[in-house]
């Protein structure tokens, strides 16, 4: 039999992707983030993005990062560690670490860099980590690369955790988890892991990708469990509700020195433009001085969930802007997203292997009027 090429091969694996109904593509879009966006010329409300608070296409961050680039230039020109950690970096990590509370912050290109380089600087061969089986990518990624011995427990599941971790003789102990499971919406039960954290002497490392900015008045997961402990470890990206792009990593001082030189994704690569340092420092001053964007996000929240709690949908148990419907099929999943963007909403049909169930995921925004979710709620029950 003959063999087939690499490329062949590749060929093959696509045509199964798309029998499959698993196949994925780039949508292209041609205007600014926000509640509606223009696709294919046309305009769609956006129920599929991040930008929880509406902060994308703030004309306060876009005047910041403007004045920035007058100041700074484009690029940074080098990493941090060099001489390219500039004056608005600097800021901005004080400015994070302050809103915290915590001692100390430390810039990441991205939340995946993030993710990697914090959990890869901690530990090595002989040490633990212990994740939930619903993390994310980047965390499951920075587990694998860490060399440490990889156990994962099913979600959110105290027991199990508890069993794996009384039975390690690792030297270092990490306890990862998502503050928020980003396709399902729900929480972290923080304050007991950070109990196991204590109890087990273990790090506890919390990534807030879609918690910061929308919980806790705005400051993350920590404030809504108000916790607090050397032991935490605490990540957000900026990429959702802050409405720009990177990471941050807040923690102990004597933690955020050991990651500044050993976090080989912070140490090699060049630092982020300048500007988008000074848009992120505008971002957290309106999440901390507009809470009505997050009162009216929980508002929408509490209406979506109300309208569909009798319909056939099955809604996860999620209080957060993530609001998935479980679909029996990867096929059903995308029916009913096309069915949506037919009707002007553009809605994400997300399917394994991302997660174990096809689902749409919904996301809300305090950008969202209440036509919006008319039209969106109206659309769904007529096509229940």
């Amino acid at each position: 039999m003959t063999r087939l090429s690499l490329l062949d091969e590749l060929a093959d694996g696509l045509a199964a992707l798309e029998r499959q109904h698993l196949r994925r593509r780039r949508r292209v879009v041609d205007s600014a983030q926000g509640a509606r966006l223009q696709r294919d010329g046309r305009e769609l409300i956006n129920f599929c993005g991040n930008d929880y608070l509406g902060l994308a296409a703030h004309p306060q961050l876009i005047a910041a990062a403007s004045a920035g680039l007058q100041t700074y230039g484009v690029g940074s020109g080098a990493s941090h560690l060099v001489c390219g950690h500039q004056a608005p970096h600097e800021q901005l990590e004080h400015d994070f670490a302050a809103l915290l509370g915590l001692p100390a912050a430390l810039g990441f290109s991205t939340g995946y860099a993030a993710n990697l380089g914090v959990i890869t600087a901690l530990l090595g061969r002989g040490d633990a980590v212990f994740a939930d089986k619903l993390n994310h990518a980047s965390l499951n990624d920075g587990c694998l690369l860490s060399r440490a011995s990889f156990h994962r427990f099913a979600h959110n599941d105290l027991a199990q955790l508890e069993q794996l971790l009384a039975t390690s003789s690792a030297r270092r102990k990490l306890i990862a988890v998502d503050a928020v499971y980003s396709m399902d919406g729900d929480l972290a039960p923080l304050p007991a892991l950070l109990a196991l954290a204590e109890q087990y002497d273990a790090w506890l490392y919390l990534d807030d990708a879609h918690g910061f900015g929308v919980l806790g008045d705005g400051r993350g997961s920590l404030a809504h469990w108000q916790l607090a402990s050397p032991r935490i470890i605490y990540m957000a990206t900026l990429g959702k509700a802050v409405g720009t792009a990177g990471a941050l990593v807040a923690g102990e001082q004597v933690l955020i020195d050991w990651l500044s030189n050993k976090a080989r994704t912070a140490i090699y690569t060049t630092a982020a433009p300048a500007a988008l340092a000074a848009a992120t420092r505008t971002a957290l001053q309106i999440i901390a001085n507009e809470p009505w964007r997050q009162q009216r996000l929980f508002q929408h929240i509490q209406r979506f969930r109300a309208a569909l709690a009798g319909s056939r949908y099955a809604l996860l148990d999620s209080p957060t802007p993530i609001q998935p419907i479980i679909l029996p099929t990867s096929e059903q999943a995308l029916e009913l997203a096309q069915a949506l963007e037919q009707r002007g909403l553009w809605v994400v049909a997300i399917r394994p292997p991302t997660v174990p169930t096809p689902r749409l995921r919904i996301t809300l925004s305090a950008a969202h009027g209440d036509d919006d979710l008319d039209q969106l709620l109206h659309a769904l029950l007529e096509l229940q």
